[in-house]
Parts: structure tokens; sequence; C-alpha cells
């Protein structure tokens, strides 16, 4: 492993001692759904949304009890509601008839549900089941590429930088710390680079200066 590679595991060690993902949930299928609707969606917004979704419905058998629109209805305000009504619809059916309404713990499996992909599988594996995944969200494709862990242009190019520079037994605490510092250091726009811990190890900043 590169020194500057394990410098800046080692400072994200130091500054995020025990990450954990903001979504709320009580079971793997709340965890399921929250995810799905996290897309272009912030974990507060969703939180109030599954607050009020999961009093009624909380497992695959319930949720498909719900039209369409019904579910379009409840999830309105974390956005794309037709699309993620569907998808989540679709999930919970699959789930039922597959896997007898359980969230399976096998990324093909989880996979072949309607509406999920490497993204969501990836965060369900680690928060879940504890077993090693990257999910690459903007968060983490952006802290990636800028602080040096990461030269991908591509999603899939991105988690396998991370996969191969980060050991297997960081993965899932270096996602949420990836994810908390671009959230709320290293934003989009304006990156707080001046206050940044990370600063003296960044790339980004160092081209910037």
């Amino acid at each position: 492993m590169k020194t500057s590679v394990l410098a800046i595991i080692n400072k994200f060690d130091e500054l995020y001692v025990d990450p954990e993902c903001e979504l709320v949930f009580n079971s793997d299928y709340e965890l399921l759904v929250a995810v799905i609707l996290s897309a272009q969606c912030t974990d507060k917004r969703v939180n109030k949304v599954t607050a009020e979704l999961f009093k009624d419905y909380n497992t695959a058998e319930k949720m498909i009890t719900l039209s369409q629109e019904e579910l379009e209805t409840r999830i309105r305000p974390c956005g794309f509601f037709h699309n993620k009504a569907k998808h989540i619809l679709d999930m919970s059916h699959d789930l039922v008839s597959k896997f007898d309404g359980k969230v399976p713990s096998n990324k093909n499996d989880l996979k072949s549900l309607a509406g999920v992909g490497e993204k969501t599988a990836n965060v369900v594996l680690s928060l879940a089941f504890k077993i090693p995944a990257i999910a690459v969200d903007t968060h983490v494709f952006r802290v990636s590429n800028r602080v040096g862990l990461a030269s991908g242009k591509t999603v899939s190019k991105v988690q396998s930088d991370l996969e191969k520079n980060l050991p297997k037994d960081k993965w899932i605490k270096m996602h949420y710390a990836l994810v908390l510092h671009g959230r709320y250091v290293c934003k989009s726009q304006r990156p707080l680079c001046e206050t940044c811990e990370l600063s003296g190890l960044c790339k980004f900043y160092k081209n910037k200066k």
C-alpha cells in the first residue's frame, strides 16, 4: 500500500472513529426500502417519510397491499416517486415470491430484485449483514477522487480503485467516513478546504493552491 494512501486512511480513522449510516431503519427490509428512496434525496427527508410509511408497511407482505398510487402519495416528498414506488413494489413482490419475504444476504440474489443495483446491494450487504462492501454514491465518488484514494471517471472504476487501495476490513467503515466527509466537509460546490483536517494530504487541495 502506498504511504500516501495509508496516511489518508489513518486520518479518516482519526476523524471518524465510528461513522454510521444516517438512514433510520429497524430491519433488513426497512433498510432496503430506505436505500431505494434515498436516491437523489437526503437521508433526513427519507427518514421523515419512512417514519410514517413503516408504521403500517414495514414488511414486503404488507407493502404489496398498497397500490402504486397509494405508495406514490406516501413517498412523494422523496422525489422520483413514480419510479421509486414501482421499484419498491416490484422488489417486494420479488422478495415474497422468491425469498419468502426475507432480504437475501447474497449480492447476486439482491441484484436480482427489481430496482436493486450494485450500490444498493452493497449498502445492504455492509449494513444488514456486515459483509465487506463499498457502495459508491456521489459523496464517495467525489471525495475518493479528490483526496487521491481513487482516480476513476466512472462509478465502477472508483469502486475498483477503492477495493484495491483499501484493506478489506476497512471497506465498511471507510464507506461511511467518505459519505459523512462529503456531506459535511468536502461538499460538491463549496468544499471547506481551509478547515478540513485532510487538506495536508489532499490532492484536490494541493492542486487548488
